[in-house]
């Protein structure tokens, strides 16, 4: 064989295998219960590769268990769902991922926001993502053990809402970490706040499927 015909043989064997062994991206958008704390600091928040241990971040079990997928933790502790949104531009659209998984709302029924603008946020984020042509996997807001009966109603309201939404993967990651016959209360955790790393490993194992049937 020429060489000429091997550098052809070789670039077509490239080309065919190329596509295959390119991780499909996915962003992961949201507050602490994205970022992963308080175990871990996301990229964004302590640069450029985050801080702590690793596995407390859904992102990481997902990466674990679908080596195939890249997924870029973009979450930030105590942000609202109109922070999250502000940075939605830089940490999801340039980033340019196949789809975005949105979490948020719980700093703003902590900090005595109504349900409504909360919705409102995250159907902004819906709507830019499906014009930028991003497909959304969407999650419930997770519990908190020290939440009120009030808090708890906002948030089973926007999980309600959520649930509802047209053109988006809904995913139930409020049921992942509940105790059992305590959906209102984390099953494990280490500040009463936030999942162990074994609750961010079960949010990943309820936001797998939905995600494996997205990139289908």
């Amino acid at each position: 064989m020429s060489l000429a015909a091997l550098a052809v043989l070789l670039l077509a064997v490239g080309l065919e295998q190329g596509p295959k062994n390119q991780r499909i991206r996915i962003v992961a958008m949201g507050d602490s219960t994205t970022a992963g704390t308080p175990g871990w600091k996301s990229p964004i928040e302590a640069p450029p590769g985050g801080r702590g241990d690793e596995t407390s971040q859904y992102a990481y079990w997902l990466m674990k268990t679908h080596p195939q997928w890249e997924v870029l933790n973009h979450g930030v502790n105590r942000e609202r769902s109109d922070q999250i949104r502000a940075r939605f531009e830089r940490d999801v659209i340039e980033a340019k991922p196949k789809v975005v998984v949105i979490i948020a709302g719980v700093n703003d029924v902590y900090q005595g926001r109504p349900a409504a603008q909360v919705t409102e946020q995250l159907h902004a984020m819906y709507e830019r993502a499906a014009a930028a042509g991003l497909r959304v996997a969407a999650g419930s807001i997770i519990p908190y053990n020290t939440a009120t009966p009030e808090q708890n109603a906002r948030m089973l309201e926007v999980n309600d809402w959520i649930r509802k939404q047209p053109g988006i993967a809904f995913v139930d990651t409020r049921a992942s970490v509940g105790a059992p016959g305590e959906p209102d209360k984390l099953f494990e955790s280490p500040d009463g706040l936030h999942p162990t790393a074994s609750g961010y490993r079960r949010m990943a194992e309820a936001i797998g499927p939905v995600l494996e049937k997205i990139l289908r």
